[in-house]
């Protein structure tokens, strides 16, 4: 009984051995055999699942596409949209706006001079003169584009350039005070002043309310070393619109030049009232208050002053002019 235990013990062990030895001669004959690349990529090295095998290595060898997003389509800007930015006086968001405005409505000469006009406004003087001698590209009649590229040009010190743009309008326009005004800016820059005399008298002509063709025939005036002749035109701009500081600060330099320092005085301090930012009517506030006047100056009353000047205007207007207009008059 012991001895057949024995053997059976000993024939699982041989039988246990048999099959230790043939898995590894296997493993030898694999190891040492140059296979088919086929057979031993695909299935031989795994034992596993020849399907699972070759997804794992399409995955592994071909880079996933990805599809990019559809592009966000343009911003639509209308025109309105653009002029309502532009007319609450945010002139940079019109600037962006109207040129936006222009990509798509190349051909309105509007949308390129409403972008020259809101350029300028934000001080973008190389954007507002491509703009607007692009509007008048499109329109060689566009008048508003000569005139507001002429004061683009004046700003950026090319009077010569300015007049010529100046005399297109004109030529448009015969009856713009606008016009006329501009055309004595760029004379007075080309120091022809007696013209530029003429042609600011002669838009008060068109217009006998155009304060701003009068603050600049007093500035001329004063600039030529003529204080007292500055007065009347000075205090008649002050009398059409005294909110303005410009024309208050330019009154106060013609007072004071004259030898009236308490009249000067007052007029400074009524255009840092009109306007507290106004650095040039501080400065000169703070240089004559306190000091007494020319012993020779003649007391003079502003409002007479401005009254006289307005009964001049009869007498430099051609009798066949008779038209006045409001054309643009906030701007000099």
């Amino acid at each position: 009984m012991r001895w057949t235990v024995t053997l059976r013990e000993g024939h699982k062990r041989w039988v246990a051995d048999a099959v230790v030895g043939a898995i590894l001669l296997g493993a030898i004959v694999l190891t040492g055999c140059d296979a088919p690349r086929s057979w031993g990529s695909d299935a031989g090295e795994t034992g596993g699942d020849a399907a699972a095998v070759a997804a794992a290595r399409v995955r592994t060898e071909i880079p996933t596409v990805t599809t990019p997003p559809e592009p966000a389509p343009p911003r639509v800007v209308t025109y309105d949209e653009a002029e309502a930015a532009f007319r609450s006086g945010r002139y940079g968001e019109a600037a962006q706006l109207f040129s936006t405005y222009v990509e798509t409505k190349p051909e309105n000469p509007w949308g390129h001079y409403m972008l020259g006009l809101s350029a300028w406004k934000s001080r973008n003087h190389a954007r507002a003169e491509e703009a607007f001698e692009r509007a008048l590209a499109l329109d060689p009649a566009h008048g508003k584009s000569y005139l507001n590229l002429a004061r683009v040009l004046l700003e950026t010190a090319r009077p010569s350039e300015a007049l010529s743009r100046v005399d297109s309008a004109i030529a448009l326009d015969s009856l713009s005070h606008v016009a006329y005004r501009l055309r004595g800016r760029a004379l007075g820059a080309l120091d022809r002043i007696d013209e530029a005399v003429d042609a600011y008298r002669h838009a008060i002509t068109l217009n006998d309310r155009d304060a701003w063709s009068m603050n600049n025939l007093g500035l001329l005036y004063l600039t030529e070393g003529w204080p007292e002749e500055a007065l009347y035109p000075l205090a008649r701009a002050v009398e059409l619109d005294s909110t303005v500081a410009v024309f208050l600060n330019n009154l106060g330099m013609a007072v004071e030049h004259t030898g009236r320092f308490g009249l000067a005085t007052e007029t400074y301090r009524r255009a840092v009232t009109a306007d507290s930012t106004h650095a040039k009517a501080a400065a000169n506030l703070a240089r004559v208050e306190g000091r007494t006047d020319d012993p020779l100056a003649v007391p003079v009353d502003l409002a007479v002053l401005a009254q006289e000047f307005s009964s001049w205007i009869d007498g430099w207007r051609q009798p066949e002019v008779t038209v006045a207009r409001q054309e643009e008059p906030q701007l000099p």
